[in-house]
């Protein structure tokens, strides 16, 4: 059984002014999500700026969301490192915190083979029983998980159950699951993609528009799970340019702007992300504004 279908939330960790987490406006956030359809909550992923958190605050972070979700929908932590042991740590806590499943980015920087992708996600998989989603984001890792390595994990490992995919690369996908033979939960990672994945056999999305726009994007996932690929479709194309003001600086900066402008007080980035340019926060208010989000 999937660990959620329709769209799931790449949560924003809210900041304080002095950069610490804020811990009240998380659970507004959560709350937020859940009064709204999110089908489920992915936090302390890319969106969440998990690279700047200490690894006390990271699993403080996790605990909090999934005291905060109170199991209304599922919570996904986001446990993925460069370090085979940190993964595998960060994953036995957020277990022990009650997660309802994992999302564990392939190994960054260092990159590895895929024999080396293997042994890892394989090591991660087996210290743990929580259901494991890949997450493949080549153009952040500089490591592409290729199609055959991930239908080899899903097979071999019980609960590795499926994959976050965000290369972009449509061609990979089709390939992906022409060998998965049903066997894989495949995920948009890219929300410009939400539809042409889901036509390939995807069954919904962790998104960054869901921050903003949470009832519209799980309407586009739920709207093509439930056959209704026209109206899913025109979803998805009235929300395409916000998605890419969204993604007109690198995530999480401007979803994080489009939180303030919101009156949702997310707060700013930690270094070495900064604040959105004004030009490009002037293109995201007026898409905002456009779909009525402001």
């Amino acid at each position: 059984m999937a660990i959620f279908k329709g769209a799931g939330v790449a949560l924003v960790t809210p900041m304080k002014e002095d950069l610490s987490v804020d811990y009240e406006k998380l659970e507004e956030l959560v709350n937020f999500h859940v009064e709204n359809g999110t089908d489920a909550i992915i936090i302390c992923g890319t969106t969440g700026e998990a690279a700047t958190l200490s690894h006390e605050e990271h699993l403080d972070v996790i605990k909090a969301c999934v005291e905060y979700t109170k199991k209304r929908i599922p919570v996904v932590a986001g446990t993925g490192s460069n370090c085979t042991e940190t993964a595998i740590y960060l994953s036995q806590k957020a277990e022990e915190y009650g997660a309802d499943g994992l999302l564990v980015v392939s190994p960054y920087y260092n990159k590895a083979t895929q024999d080396g992708l293997v042994k890892h996600f394989t090591a991660v998989a087996n210290s743990v029983k929580l259901p494991i989603l890949l997450y493949n984001v080549p153009s952040r890792t500089g490591c592409n998980i290729l199609p055959e390595t991930i239908v080899k994990l899903v097979k071999n490992v019980d609960n590795i159950v499926g994959v976050k995919e965000a290369s972009g690369n449509i061609s990979q996908v089709a390939k992906l699951m022409e060998l998965a033979e049903g066997q894989v939960d495949l995920y948009s990672g890219n929300d410009d993609q939400i539809i042409p994945v889901m036509s390939l056999g995807g069954i919904g999305v962790i998104s960054v528009l869901s921050n903003i726009a949470p009832k519209e994007t799980h309407d586009i996932a739920a709207k093509y799970l439930e056959g209704d690929t026209k109206g899913s479709l025109e979803l998805q194309l009235k929300y395409l340019s916000v998605i890419n003001a969204l993604f007109k600086e690198v995530n999480p900066i401007p979803v994080k702007k489009a939180l303030n402008l919101m009156g949702k007080k997310a707060g700013s980035l930690r270094m070495p992300l900064t604040d959105m340019s004004e030009a490009n926060t002037a293109i995201l208010e007026a898409e905002m504004k456009k779909v009525g989000l402001l």
